[in-house]
């Protein structure tokens, strides 16, 4: 029988300091923090924060799932990098700690999310409403095959040094996301690619490992269930009649991925079990 769980940090308090969509030539920088009500796949609710700063051009979505893991999303469009972190609760009674870290580094595409100007300037409605994606991308599949220097990453984007600080042996990506950085100039000592199969060719993928001190492939799954994906345009017509266009609101997605790494022990995965 289990024991009591252990308990995440708490998500911040944060207050809403929304701004008037400003017509025209771009503002000046603007930050902005606010609080939705989302449905989860079991149909929980729960709350996601949302932080936008168009001066440092980046966004940060943050949720708690209903299995108690806190997730986050910091998407750095100046330097086209996409942080996921995932504080996941520890099994005690198993020898875990109290929480596990895990930090996921790929490439940001433009398309992927509203940019930060946008976001820094939405306005909360009805904010009791339990909001659900209008759209449903699907879910991507990556083999993180890289590991990330935690001392280093500040030269890949300096969001890692903050989102990433608990999960310092744990921060991995793609060695095709880091022939893209290579081509900008990132440093390449910061990267390290990991074994894989075809150099254990016993390396199992954890779920099928039977003894928890062996390295093995780990799957972790998460699921940002609302954000921000793409603006919609609204048109009007002056007293001329020339048409134009104008940003009126925001479409939603939820989006959901499964990272596959190695860990040098299945101990570090205990989730991934067949049950």
């Amino acid at each position: 029988m289990r024991g009591p769980r252990p308990r995440l940090p708490a998500l911040p308090a944060l207050l809403w300091l929304a701004l008037a969509p400003l017509p025209g030539a771009p503002g000046p920088a603007a930050r902005a923090e606010l609080r939705v009500r989302v449905r989860l796949p079991g149909g929980q609710v729960t709350e996601e924060s949302l932080q936008a700063d168009s001066g440092s051009d980046c966004i940060s979505l943050e949720l708690r799932t209903a299995d108690g893991a806190l997730v986050t999303l910091t998407a750095d469009f100046r330097q086209e990098v996409k942080i996921f972190r995932a504080l996941i609760l520890g099994e005690l009674e198993r020898g875990q700690s109290q929480f596990q870290a895990l930090c996921f580094i790929t490439r940001l595409h433009r398309n992927e999310i509203i940019p930060s100007e946008s976001m820094a300037k939405l306005r909360q409605k009805n904010p009791r409403t339990v909001r659900q994606a209008e759209e449903v991308r699907g879910l991507e599949h990556l083999s993180m095959d890289v590991a990330v220097n935690f001392s280093k990453g500040a030269q890949l984007s300096s969001h890692i040094h903050n989102v990433c600080a608990e999960a310092k042996e744990a921060i991995y990506t793609r060695e095709e996301d880091v022939k893209f950085w290579l081509e900008k100039g990132v440093d390449g000592s910061m990267f390290e690619v990991l074994p894989q199969t075809s150099d254990l060719p016993d390396l199992q993928r954890c779920k099928l490992c039977a003894d928890r001190w062996k390295p093995c492939i780990c799957s972790y799954t998460l699921s940002i269930e609302w954000y921000p994906c793409m603006l919609k345009y609204c048109k009007s017509r002056d007293a001329g009649g020339k048409v134009s266009s104008y940003k009126c609101g925001i479409r939603s997605c939820q989006k959901g991925y499964t990272f596959d790494y190695y860990v040098p022990q299945k101990q570090l995965c205990l989730w991934d079990e067949e049950t």
